[in-house]
């Protein structure tokens, strides 16, 4: 009997050790500062030729020719023809709710604005601008055809940009995509006027305003498929119809790199002086995945999912500048921009990393990193939650909050106040998991999320957790909505999430779903409800929902599991006492006081 367990006690150290030799993850002191053996630029376009040349050899296949080249054939000047052919100030005692953003003086562009007066929103291929306190005046005071597929919007004093995607030209039958900026002066709101545009190629990475100053980022491949070969693509801005591609000089490189497969544009925008010159500066890496932006730096991140490292680039941003300053990497890959956080000169990160083993399957663990203005690893706390991978994050000054997930919901809160030295110091598992966390008060956070029991979904999770004590978190209450297919624009997309700590309020979009039996044999989904939930969160009472709102007149279109898209409500905000709900095709206004409709309009 001795001898069997020893047996298996050394059978399960080995698997222990083989497990830990798997898992171990590989030092990086991180790339130098950008002025020692980082990021370089090209002096000429044929020196970008070259370099994509033996890059792209060095990676290529057999049966794949590369011929690249340098892309001549871009028009001078685009007239105003071709563009169209192709792709007042706030009252002081309005009270109103503004886009939920990352970082306090960093607005993020979303489909919806307001300003206490006035919603701006984009509704299929038009921005309404609506007229919406008080809500019994409420009316479209006028509207901006928008030529091609709207993204977001900011709004600034009288000033609107737009941005939305297009198309400028084609070579070859192979379009290059591109995005459109527009500004508009509000100073007559009833006609909205014009006054510059840009284009900028590639597709669209993100956008922050800060100040007077718009930061937009696009990411665009560097080689176009033709018929046999491919074609070099070199990146552009155009102003006002003329295009200029982007100097050799202001394009970043790094021979590190693998393979070259993307443009990252960064452009600084001056919503105010129309003649101020734009800044650009592009980085040629790998695709651009994940943005986060503070006051003073981008962060861009790249995965590179052979290696299952992530390339992290700093870019100092300062009014209309933008400067390249330093790049580095760690291993994994990051989830979303609230797995990336600035806090004292820090950049902190949580990254998964994941591995087949034949034996174990798919084995991921989870980390956190500290880097230094330079983006080199100065502190890490590595392989939580084994067989888990990251669902949500946020760093909150010192701390750090993770849920992991595969059977339990494990939320680890993590001290991060020496960098050289973060550490777990409470964990709390509960079924199911967050996908959203938000903080509230001081000692808490909301999560948003779903329940799940004897593995599977049993629908929408709204949590309120006590973080007060760190070494003993815990789940003080929460609601579940629907059943498994229930679901929340909230869960993917933070703007959606309308939360005001001083009235305890939280609005979120729902679509509601029960399992029904139909006979006997089999069970369907019901569709129920879509619109928002309103529900009230405090200490005292913890949540409680207050009641619905929706947009959907026939709840039959539902029950038949047929949603109109059109009148799904994707924001809401408040001005006020009045809650306004959006979707493509409406906008209500309704009394916070008891939910009564006071007011809608059609956006037809």
């Amino acid at each position: 009997m001795v001898k069997k367990l020893s047996l298996v006690l050394m059978i399960m150290m080995i698997v222990a050790l083989s497990i830990v030799e798997i898992f171990k993850i590989p030092s990086y002191p991180s790339t130098n500062p950008l002025n020692d053996i980082g990021l370089k630029t090209f002096t000429s376009y044929n020196e970008l030729k070259d370099f994509i040349i033996t890059k792209m050899d060095g990676a290529k296949k057999d049966e794949f020719k590369f011929q690249p080249f340098i892309n001549e054939d871009i028009p001078n000047k685009l007239t105003i023809d071709n563009l169209k052919a192709l792709n007042s100030k706030v009252s002081e005692e309005l009270r109103y709710s503004k886009t939920n953003i990352q970082v306090t003086g960093v607005d993020e562009g979303d489909i919806i604005k307001t300003d206490g007066n006035y919603i701006y929103t984009i509704s299929n291929d038009k921005v309404f601008i609506v007229k919406a306190y008080p809500p019994e005046q409420m009316q479209i005071i006028s509207k901006i055809r928008v030529e091609g597929k709207p993204i977001a919007l900011f709004i600034n004093k009288d000033r609107i940009l737009t941005i939305q995607y297009g198309r400028i030209y084609s070579i070859n039958l192979s379009h290059q995509h591109n995005l459109n900026i527009k500004i508009y002066d509000l100073s007559n709101i009833k006609n909205p006027n014009l006054i510059k545009e840009f284009s900028l190629s590639g597709n669209y990475l993100g956008s922050r305003m800060i100040g007077d100053y718009i930061y937009i980022l696009t990411t665009q491949s560097i080689i176009k498929p033709l018929i046999k070969d491919v074609e070099a693509i070199i990146p552009w801005i155009a102003v006002n119809g003329i295009i200029k591609r982007i100097p050799p000089s202001n394009i970043y490189y790094s021979n590190e790199i693998e393979a070259p497969l993307s443009y990252t544009m960064i452009v600084a925008i001056n919503i105010f002086k129309d003649s101020e010159e734009l800044d650009c500066k592009v980085i040629l890496t790998g695709y651009a995945t994940s943005i986060y932006v503070s006051m003073n730096n981008i962060y861009v991140t790249i995965q590179r999912w052979k290696s299952q490292v992530t390339e992290i680039h700093r870019i100092g941003i300062n009014g209309s500048k933008v400067v390249i300053e330093a790049n580095g990497k760690v291993p994994g890959r990051v989830l979303n921009q609230f797995s990336m956080d600035e806090y004292n000169n820090y950049f902190r990160v949580a990254t998964t990393t994941e591995r087949f083993v034949k034996e174990f399957g798919i084995i991921s663990l989870n980390h956190i990193y500290i880097l230094d203005k330079n983006l080199r690893i100065i502190g890490k706390l590595e392989g939580l939650a084994p067989e888990e991978r990251i669902y949500s994050a946020r760093f909150i000054q010192d701390r750090c909050y993770l849920v992991t997930f595969r059977n339990i919901d494990p939320l680890f809160t993590i001290d991060l106040s020496d960098p050289n030295e973060p550490k777990v110091l409470g964990e709390l598992k509960i079924p199911g998991y967050s996908e959203y966390l938000h903080p509230y008060s001081k000692g808490y956070l909301i999560g948003v999320g779903r329940e799940v029991n004897e593995g599977l979904n049993r629908g929408l999770k709204i949590s309120l957790f006590n973080v007060s004590d760190v070494t003993k978190p815990s789940e003080i209450d929460k609601i579940i909505i629907g059943d498994r297919w229930s679901d929340s624009l909230a869960l993917k997309d933070h703007h959606a999430f309308l939360f005001d700590e001083k009235r305890g309020l939280l609005v979120i979009p729902v679509l509601e779903v029960f399992k029904e039996k139909k006979d006997l044999q089999s069970i369907y989904n019901k569709y129920v409800f879509q619109g928002v939930y309103i529900i009230h969160i405090s200490l005292k009472d913890g949540i409680r929902v207050m009641g619905k709102v929706t947009h959907v007149d026939d709840i039959n279109f539902i029950r038949s599991g047929y949603i109109n898209s059109n009148y799904e409500i994707k924001r809401s905000l408040y001005i006020n006492n009045i809650l306004y709900t959006i979707s493509n095709e409406k906008i209500k206004a309704n009394d916070l006081s008891d939910l009564k409709e006071i007011a809608n309009i059609k956006l037809s």
